[in-house]
């Protein structure tokens, strides 16, 4: 608790230095928290940005994209209007004066007007579902059109496009229904339904339009200019503040999972460990949420365009509700899911371990992770747990121990200092920098080992931050084999919570202004380099559905660049790695020959193809088509880590039977648990692994 303790009094300290030379300036609300969050990204973020050209431009086309991705509202010699303030934005903030973000609001407000008056005039005239043209979903490559005219033609494509999308659902729902009166209905009645359906969408997305405030705008510019400065700087206006608040401490029934709006589309952003969603496995991270259905409605509402609080509305609800998505996976294919509303359940979040045979590997200890859990009063402690679980499969005589990460997005600086220490003797864990500061290291003080055997740490492209800083230091070591993806996800970077009523002393009448969620310190490695964009490469790299691929940081725009700094002195005595080079071919071989793993790989190229399609064909015949072609690919990977593996046995530990068994509902949890591991072709390959490293000792 000391390190969390020292940082928090660091950051008070810093916030109290600039209010202490803040001017108390006489200015409206929108130009004083313009003027005082400029002074705190200036003084406090880890890299700040010069305000010039370069900054002005990259603010003028973020914004842009933001207010009209899909342009379908703005015209060509609107934007050119706004292109004159291109350079100048800069000294707009500066100046704290906001000439192109009121032009911006003012032209995007007619530009809302003018579409919804040329929806209305095309929307009951009769949709052709013959149309040999294509529509372009992606708004980077299309361009603004020049006249109400062309508008009304991209209008008339987007509306064609989404009465085409539910005519074909529909359809294809009336052919798999053993249902007589589904069976006869007609063609014509469900093209009727579909442009109903369709009109009352874009009804309800106007009127969504219309409810968007000067002051939604206004912090979705903000966020523009924080976002200049890194993807995890972000402005929270109070209103804004106080639901984060609420969603971090709140026990809140619903799905489990975080969403956030992009192009548009609503996306996952996580799925929550033990929730209703992760529960179910079939919906992940980077999954478009296309349309939401409670039981009690026949007819899905379309998200499109919606805002994401109203998103959050519609998919929340009590427990033991259903709510039905239609999502789109990254593959392309687009399917209905149905999740159960519920609490999440916290044990499902804990550490927990296992014993692992594979054919001649016997009692292999396998620890799952999902995050770096701790809270201030001690009385949970993620590092606390995972030592009690190394003692447990100690006590078992384990001839090595397995620690899973995967989908670890991170969490508590302390505990994952504690936890790198059961495997090492004392010594540097990470090193911790400000911008123009001296790096600090911290370390682990404690020279007993809990464990001094072969391990191996296992990550994915999601794992982060905290499990990021264990599976550097322990390969760092020497101590562990990493297996994963590619690389982890690469956030090297810290972000805290700065109030910006405290730095201004000026009228109480202004106030509150908000806060800023910004970026002060980057973590390093002890070896000197940071995880920042590169994440954590493995010592065994394995084939990942999305190998082909940007995930993680690097996908993010202006994310912090990779750095190094100097490296600190470092050494283990506990355990010895065999040849990794052995390791790595042996393993290499056993992928290549692997059915599994090929179609893997294959899939994952096939993602990589569909990446960047977002044509779609117009008509219905053309739509069909396309929609096969893409469940013919998707439906050849379905199958993957669906079987249980031959040979492949995962035991609950003895000691631990008492508690599983005093509740039904941790029954299920712990066998639906077990049941995923039994089908994990990468706990296989890893079990394989542990028996090279354990050969690789004699």
């Amino acid at each position: 608790m000391k390190i969390k303790l020292l940082i928090t009094l660091a950051l008070a300290a810093s916030v109290a230095v600039i209010a202490a030379v803040f001017p108390k300036a006489n200015k409206d609300k929108e130009s004083l928290t313009l003027q005082v969050l400029m002074a705190v990204l200036e003084r406090l973020h880890f890299a700040p940005q010069k305000i010039d050209d370069s900054l002005s431009q990259e603010i003028y086309k973020e914004y842009l994209d933001g207010m009209d991705r899909s342009k379908r509202f703005l015209l060509g010699s609107e934007v050119e209007q706004l292109a004159i303030y291109k350079n100048s934005i800069d000294e707009q903030i500066e100046a704290t004066t906001f000439e192109f973000f009121n032009l911006t609001n003012t032209l995007m407000e007619s530009g809302i007007k003018r579409a919804q008056r040329v929806y209305q005039s095309i929307i009951d005239q009769e949709i052709s579902i013959t149309s040999s043209k294509t529509l372009e979903l992606d708004g980077e490559k299309t361009e603004y059109v020049s006249t109400e005219a062309e508008l009304a033609e991209r209008w008339t494509d987007y509306i064609t496009y989404h009465v085409v999308t539910r005519y074909e659902s529909y359809l294809s729902d009336r052919n798999k229904s053993d249902d007589p009166f589904d069976k006869e209905k007609t063609d014509e009645e469900l093209l009727a339904k579909a442009t109903k359906n369709s009109k009352e969408m874009f009804d309800d997305w106007f009127k969504r339009l219309d409810d968007i405030r000067r002051s939604d705008r206004y912090e979705a510019y903000l966020n523009v200019l924080t976002h200049t400065y890194d993807p995890h700087t972000d402005y929270y206006s109070p209103k804004a503040k106080e639901d984060f608040d609420l969603k971090m401490g709140g026990r809140l029934e619903g799905i489990g999972a975080r969403l956030f709006v992009k192009d548009d589309l609503t996306e996952v952003s996580t799925v929550i460990v033990g929730g209703p969603a992760w529960k179910g496995k079939e919906l992940a991270v980077e999954d478009k949420i296309l349309q939401v259905r409670q039981d009690y409605e026949e007819e899905p509402t379309d998200l499109t365009g919606m805002r994401i609080d109203d998103v959050v509305q519609l998919i929340r609800g009590k427990k033991g509700t259903n709510v039905h998505l239609t999502i789109r996976k990254k593959s392309g294919k687009t399917l209905v899911i149905t999740i159960e509303r519920d609490e999440v359940i916290v044990d499902e979040s804990f550490a927990r371990s296992v014993v692992v045979d594979f054919e001649d590997v016997k009692n292999i200890g396998f620890i799952s992770l999902p995050v770096f859990y701790s809270t201030f009063d001690g009385k949970n402690s993620c590092a606390e747990d995972v030592k009690k679980e190394v003692e447990k499969l100690n006590a078992q005589n384990v001839n090595g121990i397995i620690l899973d990460l995967r989908w670890n997005g991170g969490g508590s600086l302390q505990d994952v200092i504690d936890m790198s220490g059961l495997f090492i003797e004392e010594g540097p864990i990470v090193q911790v920098k400000s911008g123009d500061g001296k790096a600090s290291v911290y370390k682990d003080r404690d020279s007993s080992v809990s464990y001094d055997g072969p391990m191996i740490v296992m990550t994915n492209m999601v794992s982060a931050s905290a499990s990021e800083i264990l599976a550097g230091a322990l390969q760092d070591y020497g101590r562990a084999v990493i297996v994963g993806s590619n690389s982890t996800f690469g956030k090297g970077t810290v972000q805290g919570f700065y109030d910006l009523d405290r730095v201004y002393n000026g009228s109480s009448d202004l106030k509150p202004l908000g806060q800023v969620k910004m970026t002060t310190q980057k973590f390093y490695r002890i070896n000197g380099g940071s995880n920042q964009l590169t994440g954590i490469i493995p010592d065994i790299i394995l084939p990942d559905n999305f190998s082909y691929v940007n995930v993680g940081e690097k996908e993010y725009d202006n994310a912090l660049e990779w750095s190094k700094i100097d490296p600190v002195k470092y050494q283990q005595n506990v355990y010895q790695l065999p040849d990794l080079n052995t390791l790595k071919q042996n393993s290499s071989e056993r992928v290549a020959a692997s059915n599994i793993f090929n179609l893997i790989d294959d899939n994952a190229q096939y993602i990589k193809e569909v990446e960047n399609d977002s044509d779609v064909p117009l008509s219905l015949k053309g739509y069909k088509a396309y929609l096969a072609e893409r469940e013919a690919r998707a439906q050849k990977y379905d199958n993957i880590m669906k079987n249980p593996i031959d040979g492949l046995s995962i035991s609950n530990l003895a000691i631990d039977l008492d508690y599983i068994q005093a509740d039904s509902s941790r029954i299920a949890r712990n066998e639906d648990w077990l049941k995923g591991l039994h089908k994990d072709v990468y706990l296989q390959e890893t079990v394989l692994i542990m028996k090279d490293m354990i050969n690789g000792e004699q």
